[in-house]
């Protein structure tokens, strides 16, 4: 019984950049890595977007997160952002 308890949580984590937080208690996080092409021995990168619940709204577009993976929270949203790593610096669009 106790060997269960001892068992180490096996939930996924990845690392991303807020791409959207235009919804509440939602964020877009682009997880880019890359991937080597079967035949011909060729790396490409791959970018994919998950959505990810925000409690309290903390992270802004731009920032670098920890998200992790749990249960199904929506249609949509599998994943739960754990921490922010790094703050983002967004340019806001105003040509000077």
């Amino acid at each position: 019984m106790s060997e269960t308890n001892n068992r180490p949580n096996r939930r996924k984590f990845l690392q991303g950049t807020v791409v959207s937080d235009k919804m509440d208690k939602t964020r877009v996080v682009q997880v880019r890595s890359t991937k080597k092409h079967n035949r011909y021995d060729k790396i490409t990168k791959v970018a994919v977007k998950f959505k990810a619940h925000d409690e309290k709204n903390e992270s802004k577009l731009g920032d670098f997160v920890k998200i992790m993976e749990t249960r199904r929270l929506s249609k949509d949203k599998r994943w739960v952002i754990r921490e922010i790593l790094k703050t983002g610096e967004v340019d806001s669009g105003v040509i000077e």
